[in-house]
């Protein structure tokens, strides 16, 4: 992808918390981001996703599922219906599955199980997957230097996420547009 092309960042408050536009300004950005949205929600708005036409969807969502007591098996399965539905939705889009960030240490184990599935998952639909837990976690929960409330970001925190996302958008620069598969018209072998 060359700079200027269209990014649509889908997800909860984090990505809603996110200056885009200015973090990337060669880009056509639109900000998909809604506060409190779960996985199930996102699953909802996708039509609004597909009005955008981006070329590439930069996807962070699941937290506010822990936090509604939804079980990872949940959590897995409808992130993986929106990877398969925007794959199905929107053939040629590059997508970047980032992994579910940290939170209170409380949740640290479910959130890595689920993660361990999405990064599996995401390969089958073609989408990159992007781990944010090197740069944002300390002993399993959100780093506290990064957040003042154990969910939000600081101004910090989001330098972090973007030291891991700028690369990560470059990696799916490097790849080429997916495309629908070519259908082959088998003709009768002649007798």
């Amino acid at each position: 992808m060359t700079n200027g092309e269209k990014i649509v960042f889908l997800g909860d408050s984090l990505t809603e918390g996110g200056d885009w536009q200015a973090w990337f300004p060669d880009d056509e950005v639109v900000n998909l981001g809604v506060g409190g949205d779960t996985t199930a929600d996102v699953l909802e708005r996708l039509d609004e996703v597909v009005q955008t036409a981006p070329d590439s969807i930069v996807l962070l969502i699941g937290t506010n599922d822990f936090g509604s007591r939804r079980s990872v098996e949940q959590v897995v399965r409808n992130v993986e219906s929106i990877l398969v539905d925007l794959r199905r939705l929107l053939p040629g889009v590059r997508l970047l599955l980032q992994s579910i960030m940290p939170r209170g240490s409380d949740y640290g184990d479910r959130i890595q199980d689920a993660n361990r599935h999405l990064r599996q998952f995401a390969a089958t639909v073609r989408a990159q997957y992007l781990d944010l837990w090197p740069a944002l976690s300390v002993d399993g929960h959100l780093n506290p230097d990064l957040s003042d409330d154990g969910l939000h970001l600081t101004a910090a925190g989001y330098e972090a996420w973007l030291g891991e996302l700028r690369p990560g958008l470059e990696r799916l620069r490097d790849e080429p547009p997916m495309s629908r598969p070519i259908s082959i018209i088998r003709l009768p072998e002649p007798r």
